[in-house]
């Protein structure tokens, strides 16, 4: 024996329980060291700092040259 709903959903209930599945914005914040927006609560990944202090270490430019 199937499994089949006793009543008919209407297409207005299904329009209502849909309508509360959405994608949110994303907060971003200003980083108090270097005014790039970033995630709110993570390290800033350009300058590294997280609080006011430097929590990873920047990315510095390396140049390559043959031995």
């Amino acid at each position: 024996m199937p499994h089949e709903p006793k009543r008919r959903h209407a297409k207005a209930a299904k329009r209502v329980r849909r309508a509360s599945i959405k994608l949110d914005a994303i907060s971003l914040v200003v980083c108090k060291n270097c005014q790039q927006k970033t995630l709110a609560h993570q390290v800033c990944k350009n300058c590294g700092f997280y609080g006011g202090s430097e929590v990873l270490a920047a990315k510095k430019t390396v140049t390559v040259t043959k031995a």
